[in-house]
């Protein structure tokens, strides 16, 4: 804690503008820790509360990220490292959607191996000067990390490719994965240096941090945390393939908020939470929400932008205009088509060629029209596919120019060296189409600056001669696969891998009249400049603290080890009943009413043998030769079944079909909870049931006397939901007019009769009990299901209107539950049972031997 507020101080001492380029054009309103928004102008009104807010610790926005935001150079006379802000880093832009007070801090890497004996130098220069806080990672272990483990198995795995063989892709090797987790560790130590726990927030970026958030978690358990992946989550067949598969999933869930750019990444990453943990998903309000141990963890869905103000600045430079002029010059009077890819095996840049080689050879009258400008941007990884790629577009280049071209025309002309913004901005600004080819990609930014180079400015259109007022046009050929294309609803979608359709999708964009093209044009410079980065960040970070309002609301603790390690988050009032406490409680009292929930409860919901071991029917026997105790086996199971099983309990009783049918002791007859029930209804509903069984592998129908259950726990878990749905709403229509409900409950869908509920079970047998003069002083009540929260609102509720009695609902597992604690399994009930049944044959024992001294 110490060294936190050391390092705030000095962070409070930084100073300067950080960001020489204007900042969006657009007044964002101020997030403030308080709940609320406060204006641009402060009055009076709010002076005071402004006062309040300043007295607090300065909250601060963390950024973590593989690289920082900087550009490095080395002094060529001192030797010296000298550091300037990448204005282009998406992780630098981000701060334009932040309260104009926000203190962000930057933590990463920097892209040079600085000195040991210089690091802490460079370090407090970075502080100072740039908010930022280097790792410096150890040199072996950074390549093991970076070019390793996240370049050859995480980035391959998340765009779909297999190391299905050593010669197109590389074998998990574990000692990477260890240096993946060494670097993360490296990161969570700089964090937990500068960061206050109670105030700041914390924002990862990307998969190369993802156990990042575990190290968080298990130093500071209500640790304000976000994580935003830019790359695809590949579909759980692919995941699932990833040897440290859990490892990662379980550290994603440390984080409050999880961000994708689109909505099937977001839904391959819950399908895996689904098929690999069997958490289920809900959207509360229009936000998806995963309950995870008591924690909810919401799931954010929004690409990001681009920075306005950064890119217009750069088209009002006179090196932008003087490059546009250029460029018009070289190709005047031929139509351009740009492309601007990273040197990788996933751009796609060879599969756009061979669609401009077909699209030439459609459409003869185009040659010496048409030109395909490829910029390839340099390789981020170094490898023998990247050099295979490069040398298969260097070859189809010089065969379609070879083919296609003449003196003083090549249809396409590579730059394959880097080139400035300014430079790229004025091809954007000349070119008629855009294609962007990729056959997997996560966001990709190139249609977004197309667009925004389009439109032009005041300088760049002096330059070309262009009146302001001319109307303004782009067309984009865009990928299918990549993330940007679900925004982009104007652009030409393509399969890449169709190489006719790529041709005839550029022979459209050339061809479009231009009254189409500027519509379209037009709606994506309203969606692109008002979807910036600022918008971005700004509505992630108001979602990451609504995420986390409730740190404090409720008590955590950690579990696991390692990797493993995860936060059990509950209510204050909702903890974990002890058996010390209740059997102390059961000692007091002489009058108790037990109420015991079957499948879930006294047997594992999982297990293959339903019938109950000897053991729970000797504890049970236990508690029932007690004349103070009744005791209730409540269940949804059909009473032949239960009757059968527990023939050797004389005086349990028995509410089976969830109290359709009860009976107080074995020897009791059978009482039906509604004698005058149609059940015509089973005609209607059973053969509807039996067509989801069949159309779905692994489900089956349970038909009792009074209910019919539809099961799909063995169905797949994904494709069994959606089923469930749709059965409960085909069920709903067609028995609208029927007496009878239709739930949904644990992988069931079941319909019974109206005013059938474990709640009515429980209420009938206390006010019998308090008629004939046995009122309970003692309730317990254990079940691990939704049927089972009526049980517990219900003794809850009578409690609440009687004498008091001491009253214990217990729901079995750690989640959202009316009751008021939990146990972890059947074994802590039972050992929960077991205590009680040891202090009823105390008891007994003592009476016997006391009554012949009487």
């Amino acid at each position: 804690m110490m060294v936190s507020r050391s390092c705030i101080s000095l962070l409070d001492l930084a100073s300067g503008d950080m960001m020489n380029f204007p900042p969006t054009p657009r007044n964002l309103p101020r997030v403030i820790t308080v709940p609320g928004i406060i204006s641009d102008i402060e009055d009076e009104s709010t002076s005071s509360e402004l006062n309040r807010s300043l007295s607090k610790p300065q909250e601060k926005i963390i950024l973590v990220a593989n690289f920082l935001p900087l550009n490095c150079q080395k002094d060529s006379e001192s030797g010296k490292w000298r550091f300037s802000l990448d204005e282009d880093s998406l992780l630098l832009q981000m701060k334009d959607g932040f309260s104009a007070k926000a203190n962000v801090l930057y933590v990463g890497s920097l892209k040079i191996d600085v000195d040991s004996s210089k690091q802490d130098e460079v370090a407090q220069e970075l502080l100072e000067k740039f908010n930022c806080v280097p790792t410096f990672l150890p040199p072996e272990i950074q390549k093991r990390y970076y070019h390793g483990f996240c370049k050859q198995h995480l980035w391959p795995l998340f765009h779909y490719m297999l190391p299905m063989c050593p010669e197109i892709g590389h074998r998990f090797d574990r000692l990477l994965w260890q240096a993946y987790v060494s670097a993360n560790k490296v990161f969570a130590d700089k964090v937990m240096e500068v960061i206050n726990p109670g105030e700041d927030y914390v924002w990862v970026q990307d998969y190369h941090l993802m156990v990042l958030p575990t190290f968080l978690r298990r130093r500071f358990n209500r640790v304000k945390l976000g994580f935003f992946l830019h790359s695809p989550f590949p579909s759980s067949e692919i995941y699932r393939t990833l040897p440290v598969r859990d490892e990662i999933l379980k550290a994603l869930l440390n984080a409050d908020l999880i961000g994708f750019h689109t909505f099937d990444y977001a839904r391959h990453f819950l399908s895996c939470c689904s098929r690999m943990m069997g958490l289920n998903y809900e959207s509360k309000r229009g936000y998806i929400g995963l309950e995870y141990l008591g924690r909810t963890i919401y799931i954010k869905i929004l690409p990001v932008g681009i920075h306005m103000g950064r890119l217009k600045s750069v088209l009002n430079h006179c090196s932008s205009a003087a490059k546009a002029m250029e460029i018009q010059k070289q190709f005047q009077g031929k139509r351009i088509i740009l492309g601007v890819d990273d040197m990788d095996i996933f751009k796609g840049i060879s599969l756009k060629l061979l669609a401009l080689e077909q699209l030439l050879r459609q459409r003869p009258d185009l040659q010496g029209q048409v030109v395909m400008v490829q910029i390839m941007n340099p390789a981020r990884s170094t490898g023998k596919d990247v050099q295979e790629v490069k040398k298969e577009v260097y070859s189809t280049t010089d065969r379609i120019n070879e083919t296609f071209g003449f003196p003083g025309y090549n249809p396409v002309i590579l730059i394959d060296r880097p080139i400035s913004f300014y430079e790229k901005s004025a091809y954007y600004a000349s070119a008629e189409c855009c294609i962007v080819n990729a056959v997997r990609d996560g966001m990709n930014l190139i249609p977004y600056k197309y667009i925004v180079c389009r439109q032009g400015s005041q300088i760049i259109d002096d330059a070309l001669g262009v009146a302001a007022e001319t109307p303004r046009t782009s067309m984009l050929v865009v990928s299918e696969f990549i993330g940007c294309s679900p925004s982009l609803s104007g652009a030409i979608r393509v399969n890449p891998w169709d190489v006719d359709a790529v041709a005839d999708a550029l022979n459209l964009a050339i061809t479009m009249p231009a009254t189409e093209k500027r519509l379209r044009h037009e709606k994506h410079y309203r969606y692109v400049s008002s979807h910036d980065v600022a918008y971005w960040a700004h509505s992630f970070m108001q979602d990451l603290e609504r995420s986390c309002k409730d740190h404090y609301r409720k008590r955590c603790w950690g579990i696991g080890f390692g990797l493993n390690f995860r936060i059990m988050s509950l209510s204050p009032s909702f903890r974990k009943l002890s058996v010390e406490t209740l059997v102390s409680s059961y000692k007091r009292t002489n009058s108790r009413a037990i109420f015991l929930d079957y499948d879930g409860t006294l047997v594992p919901q999982a297990s293959i043998i339903k019938t109950p071991s000897p053991n729970v029917i000797s504890i049970l026997n236990d508690l029932c030769d007690d004349s103070s105790n009744t005791v209730f086996l409540v269940s949804g199971r059909g009473r032949d079944s239960l009757s059968g099983w527990f023939s050797l309990c004389e005086n349990l009783g028995i509410a089976a079909e969830h109290g359709y049918f009860m009976r107080w002791s074995r020897e009791a007859t059978w009482e039906t909870g509604r004698l005058e029930v149609d059940f015509d209804w089973k005609w209607i509903a059973e053969p509807v049931m039996r067509l989801y069984t069949e159309t779905t592998d692994g489900s089956y129908v349970e038909t009792k006397e009074s209910a019919l259950v539809w099961h799909y726990q063995d169905a797949d878990p994904d494709f069994g939901s959606f089923q469930a749905m749709e059965l409960l709403d085909h069920l709903e229509n067609v028995l609208a007019n029927e007496p009878v409900v239709v739930k949904k409950g644990q992988h069931i869908v079941e319909v019974k009769p109206q005013g059938v509920t474990k709640g009515l079970v429980a209420e009938k047998v206390l006010s019998t009990l308090n008629e004939g003069g046995k009122s309970p002083d003692f309730v317990l009540c254990i079940g691990d299901d939704r049927s089972d929260e009526d049980m517990f609102e219900s003794i809850t509720s009578v409690a609440c209107s009687s004498s008091a009695p001491e009253v214990f609902t217990c729901t079995v597992g750690q989640k959202p539950s009316k009751a008021r604690y939990y146990l972890d399994d059947t074994i802590d009930v039972l050992t929960l049972l077991q205590g009680m049944a040891a202090a009823s044959n105390s008891r007994s024992s003592c009476r016997r031997e006391i009554q012949p001294h009487q």
